[in-house]
């Protein structure tokens, strides 16, 4: 039997031993004693890391595969990634729809996962398939359409189910926590701190492992790791069934018309602008009851709910945001593709036996993480506590903005770094020697990867808790895929880019920006593009953040 106790202020109920909102999986009420909290959310934890180590151990090297096994330039590679990436990051807006909507997050974790598998065995299948010929100085030609048919289908059936399977676990894994209590609401920020620590070690780990494995043993082997790595993580989500909380926020509120959350939000806009000649509209809502910004949505309560017309505006306040961190996803795309040909042209060697694979190198990202993580969290988040009496120290908000600021370092960092390192090469008359190797150690790389993974903790942890924070709780699938959105529509854009400048910048006896050459190439001006870039977006998300009205949990 659960203790209550009213507030006699704000007329609501706690349950100390029933959580509201949430059931176990008999369909029960959950007990807060025996479900939820870090019980839960270490199995949660344990598949996100093995999903991680699998997602990396391709995603990581992808741009070599691309190059050394199917033959493509420097830029059609890191523009086939980019797209790649960023359709893993944009599933998730769908994905988290159709869990909000229907299937609910379980269950499409479990399909999601499932497809997962199977687009992993098929990629390890495809690096099976021999070429069409065994000469290497044609490879382009030698590649047979089957094998890069086969490589194609499993690869974006890969980013079919990691869509699914990230945009609902993070949110699952969240909704192991009560926000209606103290201790619980505490607990679940630092959840979101240390999931991202925990992913970083299952980054790092596949970084050291599969990346060897595929440049010095086998491709095949080199997935085929991942594939067993995803598996692991299904065993490990089925693990913790009996202790999660199944969240009831996610179910259709009776009286709605409209279960699907785009079409609810799309129907508030449209009766909105139907209604906008409406003089007596803001009457409709009462004043406890209407958020005072994007008043002009007020005018759809005559047809919609009013509860609907508060979640198109909870939604709406989110844009801003979203669009000015774009840019941030622009530079997120750069790890894996320029910064690891960066690395392939420089001095990797440890002994006179062996190179460390340039796309290791990005172990740095999450290694800097896996230090920095604690330190936010046990030392940072205390210190500004004391001064800000915020919870999580400083608002969320405070936390992207300084990430972007340190991923501004980041770029200017590494455009410093590439100018040094063609002038080396042109120092050592390499600039006509693509494959020779410049007498530069890869070290020089070391800050720009370090700083780029701080900017991390800072942005990419408060991205997913302002996303998931700031929208109703039956639309948090949904609030998480906006987060995921913008890597995917930063790789997109990362694409695009790429594309136009490699057509503008090729001139008949000029290289481009992205040449294959990189010792005749300007990467360096492709990082001082994307700082300003980044500058203006910074500039741009302290305004909007200064007028922001945070919603408190419901």
């Amino acid at each position: 039997m659960s203790i209550s106790n009213a507030d006699s202020e704000t007329g609501t109920t706690l349950s100390y031993g029933v959580v509201e909102g949430s059931v176990d999986f008999r369909g029960k009420p959950s007990l807060r004693f025996s479900s939820g909290g870090w019980r839960s959310s270490g199995f949660i934890i344990g598949a996100e890391v093995s999903e991680k180590f699998a997602y990396f151990g391709v995603a990581s090297n992808l741009i070599t595969y691309f190059t050394a096994q199917l033959g493509e330039s420097t830029a059609a590679a890191a523009s086939n990634v980019n797209l790649w990436l960023g359709t893993a990051a944009f599933l998730p807006l769908i994905w988290g729809s159709i869990a909000d909507s229907f299937l609910g997050r379980f269950r499409t974790i479990l399909f999601t996962s499932s497809l997962y598998i199977l687009g992993l065995g098929l990629l390890t299948f495809s690096a099976t398939i021999p070429s069409a010929c065994k000469d290497q100085e044609t490879l382009v030609s030698c590649v047979s359409q089957f094998k890069v048919t086969i490589f194609f289908c499993a690869l974006y059936l890969i980013a079919l189910g990691e869509g699914g399977f990230k945009a609902c676990l993070r949110a699952f894994g969240a909704d192991q926590f009560d926000e209606q209590d103290p201790i619980e609401s505490k607990a679940k920020s630092s959840f979101f701190n240390w999931l991202y620590f925990a992913i970083s070690f299952g980054i790092l780990a596949t970084r050291l492992v599969s990346n060897y494995v595929q440049e010095n043993l086998s491709w095949a082997l080199g997935f085929g790791i991942p594939c067993v790595s995803m598996m692991i993580s299904l065993f490990f989500f089925l693990l913790g069934t009996n202790t999660y909380r199944f969240s009831t926020g996610g179910e259709v509120r009776q009286g709605r018309k409209h279960n699907n959350p785009f079409v609810r939000i799309g129907r508030v806009f449209v009766a909105a602008a139907k209604n906008r000649r409406e003089t007596s509209s803001e009457t409709l809502l009462f004043p406890h009851e209407s958020s005072k910004q994007y008043r002009f949505l007020d005018r759809a309560a005559i047809s919609c709910d009013s509860a609907e017309v508060e979640e198109a505006k909870s939604v709406l306040s989110l844009v801003p945001v979203w669009m000015c961190c774009l840019v941030f996803g622009i530079v997120y795309a750069q790890s894996s593709t320029f910064f690891t040909k960066q690395g392939a042209t420089m001095d990797r060697s440890i002994s006179s036996t062996f190179s460390v694979p340039a796309a290791t190198l990005q172990g740095f990202i999450s290694v800097s993480i896996l230090v920095f993580i604690p330190i936010y969290d046990r030392v940072l988040v205390p210190i500004a506590r004391s001064i800000t009496h915020k919870p999580a120290g400083i608002t969320t908000l405070q936390r992207i903005t300084t990430g972007i600021f340190l991923s501004i370092l980041s770029m200017v960092i590494a455009a410093l770094v590439e100018m040094k390192r063609l002038k080396t090469a042109r120092d050592h008359g390499l600039v006509d020697s693509p494959n020779a190797t410049v007498p530069m150690s890869v070290c020089w790389l070391i800050p720009q990867y370090v700083l780029y993974g701080v900017s991390d903790v800072f942005t990419m942890v408060g991205l997913q808790e302002f996303f998931y924070g700031q929208i109703p709780v039956e639309l948090r699938s949904l609030g998480l895929s906006m987060y995921l959105s913008v890597i995917g529509i930063g790789n997109y854009l990362s694409s695009f880019m790429v594309s136009v400048i490699e057509k503008t910048t090729s001139q008949p006896g000029q290289a481009s920006w992205f040449d294959n050459n990189l010792n005749q190439a300007h990467l360096d001006y492709f990082y001082w593009l994307l700082a300003c870039l980044s500058s203006i977006s910074f500039v741009s998300l302290v305004y909007f953040a200064k007028s922001y009205v945070y919603n408190s949990p419901k």
